[in-house]
């Protein structure tokens, strides 16, 4: 199984679009993908145009059925949508013991994932208990760095709150296994040299990977205006083409996939 959390502790670098481009790319080879959102703006139901009965504070506080709160976005993709509520599950779960295993015990032990072949989490642009939950559950985090300096310190706070997780917990959270992402790449501008120089320093000095380059598209956030994925929207989107070349990268680093025809299937 693929279990990673899209992470960036600064907000505006493409990770809501990062995460439901990529559980879209995982669904279209054949993974049983499940997507959950754990920011309680719910960008991802607002996306995609979502409107679920249930969302994820139903499902950990209430005790709603997942079957309930699940919402089919694609063939072979299931959203967990997150809502205002999430916030309110948050502050609930951090009164309890072994909290930073909440989403272990949730999805994990329950036996709720093993529907799936890959699960995508998106979370918060800050350090949050259930960014802490979803780093501990999946142990895989990808970080999207946008072509500006603060997205680079954001990049290295999480990086830096991996490695303090797996310290604290005696655990490799897997930071090293997935890497970073530049998104929103323009080779036109400075600053994208510049940046790009920064990550290439960063992922050398800290043995992070990074993934081939997202180019900059105003077709991304035309998408998002007419909730639909970027696959629906514009097949042929530059932005999409460099996202399925990272997909590519990505599964290449899970000894579990094998690949037959074209398209990628998971042996569980």
């Amino acid at each position: 199984m693929i279990r990673l959390v899209v992470s960036n502790q600064r907000g505006g670098v493409a990770k809501t679009t990062t995460a439901v481009t990529i559980a879209r790319c995982f669904a279209e080879r054949n993974l049983r993908t499940l997507l959950i959102d754990t920011d309680s703006q719910g960008s991802v139901a607002t996306i995609l145009g979502l409107k679920p009965e249930f969302a994820l504070h139903d499902f950990l506080i209430k005790q709603v059925l997942f079957s309930e709160c699940v919402v089919p976005a694609h063939e072979n993709l299931d959203v967990l949508c997150s809502d205002r509520k999430t916030q309110a599950a948050e502050d609930i779960i951090s009164g309890q013991t072994l909290r930073e295993l909440h989403f272990e015990q949730a999805f994990g032990d329950s036996g709720v994932d093993k529907a799936y072949d890959a699960v995508v989490i998106d979370v918060a642009p800050s350090l949050t208990l259930f960014q802490t939950c979803a780093m501990l559950y999946t142990k895989s985090v990808l970080i999207p760095v946008a072509m500006e300096t603060l997205s680079v310190q954001g990049a290295s706070a999480s990086i830096s709150s991996a490695n303090e997780l797996n310290r604290l917990f005696k655990r490799e959270v897997g930071i090293t296994s997935i890497g970073m992402l530049p998104v929103m790449v323009n080779n036109r501008l400075q600053m994208t040299q510049t940046v790009l120089t920064a990550l290439q320093e960063m992922s050398q000095e800290l043995h992070v990977p990074l993934l081939p380059n997202i180019r900059t598209d105003t077709t991304v956030a035309k998408a998002a205006r007419s909730r639909q994925f970027l696959q629906d929207y514009d097949p042929k989107a530059k932005a999409l083409e460099d996202y399925e070349a990272a997909v590519e990268t990505l599964l290449a680093r899970f000894p579990s996939l094998v690949k037959h025809g074209t398209h990628t299937e998971a042996t569980v």
